[in-house]
């Protein structure tokens, strides 16, 4: 297990504080938050790259809160991958474990098991500057798991691929995780990668963490307006429930009032995902509970969807398939109808 109690930690005039968190041995966690929020310094601090100011770190029953990072048996990767140029692939993996002294043929029993399972036996004599982006990051990932670490950081190890690259290391990634049972914390900004990796995530801003959970209970039922906004959830909603229905509650806002299952009472937030609302040219004449009519004010290609704005009031963000959005001849000034289920409205 790996645990962090009460962590603080001051960088510049930048400080992360009350950092508590809960990893289970075999864990794939990721780590998400915006730009400067602390990301590369918990993970840092993990690693014991830089000083606790208060608080403990655990990992497998030991306390390494004050341990020298070469002690903690951790692996590290980069954005950058950070390989020696003028080491070959070969000596690139088989670094570590030379700098532990490590006597010679456990060196070569090892180089041969790890580039078995990374799979980068035709690179070996290569040096990095011959390499592709994909395949400097499995040289980075064979050299971090040479030394059999009990945990892996990685630090948006795939940001800086092109997407046919990292959807194959992310695939790689989770093959990897699967077969050799590691302890994983993977930093990254993309929530796709998130949801295919991860096995719990945090969302780390403000100089702490503002939710842990599953991907699921992050992404569908944020505890807050700032992990809402960053896990965009678009549709959100300032209001108050008004009352309490057989299986719920009625959440008003100006302009709309939402049946939720939720029981929550008093001043609150309402929040739907863009893509559990279900959008419709044909106007009912008696809509149900959480259906109703407005006029289409924007729309924006986001890959291969649409994002459909429409002015109930107020304005919600809808998502639509390409297919779907060709089939309805959806366009600015079109009135259509929009329904989401009283599961979909999270409160918080």
């Amino acid at each position: 297990m790996i645990s962090l109690k009460s962590v603080r930690v001051e960088f510049r005039r930048f400080a992360l504080q009350d950092i508590s968190l809960e990893l289970e041995t075999g864990d794939y966690f990721m780590l998400v938050g915006p730009t400067g929020a602390g990301k590369t310094l918990l993970m840092e601090t993990i690693a014991g790259l830089h000083p606790v100011k208060s608080g403990e770190i655990w990992i497998e029953g030991r306390d390494v809160t004050r341990l020298e990072p070469e002690k903690r048996h951790i692996g590290m990767v980069y954005q950058d991958c950070a390989l020696l140029p003028h080491l070959s692939v070969a000596e690139n993996i088989v670094f570590g474990l030379k700098v532990r002294r490590v006597a010679n043929g456990e060196i070569k029993r090892k180089l041969a098991e790890i580039v078995s399972i990374i799979k980068v036996e035709h690179l070996l004599e290569r040096k990095p500057g011959k390499l592709s982006g994909g395949e400097k990051q499995k040289v980075a990932l064979a050299r971090a798991l040479a030394t059999s670490p009990r945990l892996l950081l990685l630090d948006e190890p795939l940001s800086s691929l092109d997407p046919e690259s990292r959807e194959m290391l992310q695939q790689e990634l989770k093959r990897l995780h699967r077969e050799l049972g590691i302890t994983v914390i993977h930093i990254t900004h993309d929530f796709d990668e998130a949801l295919l990796l991860g096995k719990h995530i945090a969302v780390i801003g403000e100089g702490g963490i503002r939710q842990a959970g599953t991907p699921e209970e992050v992404f569908r039922r944020p505890s807050s307006e700032f992990v809402a906004r960053f896990t965009r959830m678009r549709n959100i909603f300032a209001g108050k429930i008004s009352g309490q229905t057989g299986d719920g509650s009625v959440f008003r806002t100006d302009g709309m009032e939402l049946v939720t299952t939720s029981r929550k009472t008093g001043a609150t937030h309402a929040c739907i995902r863009p893509d559990d609302i279900d959008i419709s040219t044909s106007l009912a004449s008696h809509p149900a509970p959480n259906s109703f009519i407005g006029t289409i004010t924007r729309i924006d290609e986001v890959g291969m969807a649409y994002h459909i704005f429409v002015n109930v009031p107020p304005e919600v963000c809808c998502l639509v398939t390409r297919r779907s959005f060709r089939e309805m001849g959806l366009t600015v000034g079109k009135k259509v109808q929009i329904h989401f289920a009283p599961d979909s409205v999270h409160i918080f």
